[in-house]
């Protein structure tokens, strides 16, 4: 893209800078580090010139937005045609609660729901279980029982709203409720649109919220990607999702290189199954995180959309455009979220997510500043929605496309990204794939070693966190916290039980015995999963029966 001749010319004047220029700088005042380097431990150059994209080839690497290698975006116009979704992720206490959150923030402007599940749905409990104790209602919704999905979507027109449930061992007993709700709604299934984040695969190296071992668990999601391929069009059947391997510790190009790898196994999975590649490929999407530091990001969002056309076009043959789309739900790093001076948090949120914007989501949820602290009050949330509604409608972020393109320093972090991740993904080829560096503890290993440096650094005061190692305060102003009432886990495990006594049991026992079966025999289970939730058969009693078939994980002890 550029003429040798000129690319000699400013190597020469880069040199003369260093020799003569700079080293009168340098003897005045001298640089804040010896070296600064990104969360990736990418060395950041003093300046960026030509020489640092010499290599680039515009319509190779970059093309135009719509187009192959969608490094500038998916969608040809972008957000000059539509915004990105706003979809606030939310959910605590009992099902009625949560309806009347998801109210107020559709009320407010949001534009896709985003249920968070309690611990005891993540891992398949039931909420009278005696592993839920002190845990029902926390940290998100409780939903036992179709009953509890009915009344938690009561009033809100599934036709007409999108839902993300971010739940992964249950994924299928919970897309299964939600169909059924939709069909008392008397909403044709090819008209359901959201999303199941379903992907266990970071689970065994994450989030660490593990139901069943590896295999059984990837069978699981195999399920839901085939019955959506031919029965729910409109449904992204996985979020394949780095957020969790970030939050874990990862940086950035780890998160990267990881969550495409995930993917990566998915595909193949799918395809073994017999489906085509451009069968299901259209449907799949993604989820980051957006973390801190502004100018990584967005090349990680960049190299994200390359990387993986590149991929299913060259690896998995991939015919049609939409199969190489990575359509990518961002929301910004809980992680960086300090208790100190929570305030601190809304710039943290704005800059991640203008990070995210530069670098091209479809959807973006903003994490609210108490976060770090309780679960988020009403207020809280809106300042986090009208974060995300500033930088769409007062920024101009949202005006021209991939504005940041041609930047020296983002091309050449977004090909530095790019090359380093296809290093990862070629070491977890040569160990056999993801189950295998997941049973040698491989991906375990890379992120407690990534952790562990940064809070190090931390320590050090290398890396500073505002208000917590340094500018720090006594805190004079404190927040309002919104706290669940111990009252909603006894009301939760009342309802429950009602349910249990009331339904027709013969008929839930009869239709449990065939999930067994059908188990045994490695079927698809979302046709019987669906079944067994219209009897009002339980999440616990589902997840039971496959336990007694699978059997439960056991962690890997990584040393």
């Amino acid at each position: 893209m550029f003429d040798e001749e000129k690319i000699n010319e400013i190597r020469k004047e880069r040199e003369r800078l260093e020799n003569i220029t700079l080293p009168k700088w340098m003897g005045q005042r001298l640089e804040r580090k010896s070296e600064f380097r990104n969360h990736s431990d990418m060395l950041i150059k003093r300046i960026y010139t030509p020489e640092d994209i010499k290599e680039l080839d515009y319509m190779r690497d970059l093309g135009f937005p719509g187009e192959y290698p969608f490094t500038r975006g998916v969608h040809a116009t972008m957000y000059r045609g539509r915004l990105w979704t706003m979809r606030q992720f939310s959910g605590y206490g009992t099902a009625q609660q949560t309806n009347q959150r998801f109210k107020y923030l559709l009320k407010e402007g949001e534009t896709g729901l985003s249920i968070a599940f309690d611990y005891p749905t993540i891992m398949g409990y039931d909420s009278d279980h005696s592993m839920a104790r002190g845990e029902v209602g926390i940290c998100g919704v409780a939903v036992a029982s179709l009953k509890d999905m009915e009344v938690l979507l009561n009033g809100i027109p599934l036709d007409k709203v999108t839902t993300s449930m971010t739940i992964n061992g249950p994924a299928a007993m919970l897309l299964a409720m939600y169909v059924a709700v939709g069909d008392k709604q008397g909403v044709p299934r090819e008209k359901l649109g959201g999303t199941t984040q379903n992907d266990m695969l970071k689970e065994f190296f994450a989030q660490k919220l593990c139901i069943f071992p590896p295999k059984p668990s990837l069978k699981l999601v195999t399920d839901i990607i085939e019955y959506c391929t031919r029965h729910l069009p409109r449904w992204n059947p996985i979020s394949i999702s780095g957020y969790h391997i970030r939050e874990a510790g990862a940086n950035a190009l780890q998160e990267l290189a990881f969550t495409l790898y995930d993917g990566i196994t998915y595909v193949e999975s799918a395809m073994e199954r017999g489906l085509k590649v451009d069968a299901f490929a259209p449907r799949l999407s993604f989820f980051f995180a957006s973390h801190n530091n502004l100018f990584e990001e967005i090349a990680k969002f960049r190299a994200a959309r390359r990387l993986w056309a590149k991929i299913m076009k060259e690896r998995f043959h991939a015919k049609n455009p939409r199969s190489m789309w990575m359509r990518m739900h961002i929301q910004t790093s809980g992680c960086t979220l300090t208790a100190h001076q929570p305030l601190n948090n809304i710039i943290r949120v704005t800059i991640q997510a203008l990070a995210a914007v530069l670098g091209g989501t479809q959807s973006l949820h903003t994490n609210s500043f108490d976060e770090a602290l309780c679960l988020p009050t009403e207020e809280a949330v809106r300042v986090a929605l009208r974060t995300q509604q500033i930088i769409a409608h007062e920024s101009g972020a949202a005006d021209t496309i991939d504005p940041l393109a041609g930047s020296y320093y983002i091309e050449h972090l977004t090909n530095e990204m790019e090359e380093q991740a296809m290093n990862y993904i070629q070491k977890i080829d040569n160990m056999g794939g993801a189950i295998a560096a997941i049973e040698k503890g491989f991906f375990q290993k890379e992120i407690a070693d990534s952790a562990y440096k940064y809070q190090r650094e931390t320590d050090e005061k290398k890396r500073i966190i505002v208000g917590v190692n340094e500018y720090a305060t006594e805190e004079t102003h404190p927040i309002p916290m919104l706290r669940v009432d111990p009252k909603v886990e006894k009301e939760q495990v009342a309802k429950l039980q009602k349910l249990k006594r009331e339904r027709d049991n013969r008929k839930v026992n009869e239709v449990l015995e065939k999930l067994h079966y059908a188990t045994e025999k490695d079927e698809n289970l979302m046709p019987i999963i669906i079944e067994a939730v219209k009897s009002y058969a339980t999440l616990g009693e589902i997840c039971g029966v496959l336990r007694k078939v699978y059997g439960e994980y056991k962690e890997l002890i990584v040393i």
